[in-house]
């Protein structure tokens, strides 16, 4: 039995047919399209998973260095420190498509190209560990950038997985057996009539034969003259 009314015609059934070759093609290319995101996905996740390993450790080696410079260092003397920096960084974003998910793109840009303007302070009156806190934010910045870009995108491609993950369940347990069965009914539906019509034309062919027999008998009663 249909699923749902449709009406037993010879276009419905044509229709059908084209709405269920597409349908079997776009089934096909969302699962092509969900396996290339998985195999993306998971590539991310290995590399945002080394990063963020790397940067921890480099947050907490700087944060150990910060801790050695403010132990031989005056409060005081670490505040003017770090009070004026002298590097400034600019920060771009852009997107690029990956299976028609926007992920985003950093691109980071100081305002000086002298790598030492990272450190804001004279060397006179600073520790060593101070230096070395700085050199290793400065070195992680661009890990922690690609690793911002990294988790963004797999947020992204995940909710696109999913999303594609529930069309394609959508079409091969709902639409596509649904289409196939209505086009069953259908073809059913139009055997039968066309059956029942030839079954008509037989019964009318043998009523007109019959017809037609009895005529022709009444015609050929032979008359018996009286002698």
């Amino acid at each position: 039995m249909a699923a749902k009314h449709v009406n037993p015609t010879r276009m419905e059934l044509t229709r059908l047919k084209k709405k269920l070759t597409t349908a079997v093609r776009g089934h096909k290319l969302l699962k092509d399209k969900r396996d290339e995101l998985m195999r993306q996905f998971l590539e991310l996740v290995r590399e945002n998973k080394a990063l963020r390993e790397k940067v921890e450790a480099g947050i907490a080696a700087a944060n150990q260095n910060f801790v050695l410079a403010r132990s031989g260092m005056t409060d005081e003397a670490l505040n003017v420190a770090l009070m004026a920096p002298k590097q400034e960084v600019y920060l771009e974003s852009e997107t690029r498509n990956v299976m028609s998910v926007e992920i985003p793109v950093f691109h980071y840009k100081t305002r000086t190209s002298d790598a030492n303007d990272i450190y804001s302070y004279g060397f006179a009156f600073t520790s060593s560990d101070l230096d070395d806190a700085v050199k290793s934010l400065a070195d992680l910045l661009p890990d922690m950038l690609r690793l911002a870009e990294i988790e963004k995108s797999c947020q992204l491609m995940a909710a696109e997985i999913e999303k594609t993950r529930r069309r394609v369940n959508a079409l091969e347990h709902v639409m596509i057996p649904e289409t196939r069965e209505n086009i069953r009914y259908i073809t059913m539906k139009l055997d039968e009539n066309e059956r029942s019509s030839q079954v008509r034309l037989m019964k009318v062919k043998d009523m007109m034969l019959e017809e037609a027999h009895h005529y022709s008998a009444r015609e050929v009663v032979p008359v018996v003259e009286e002698v």
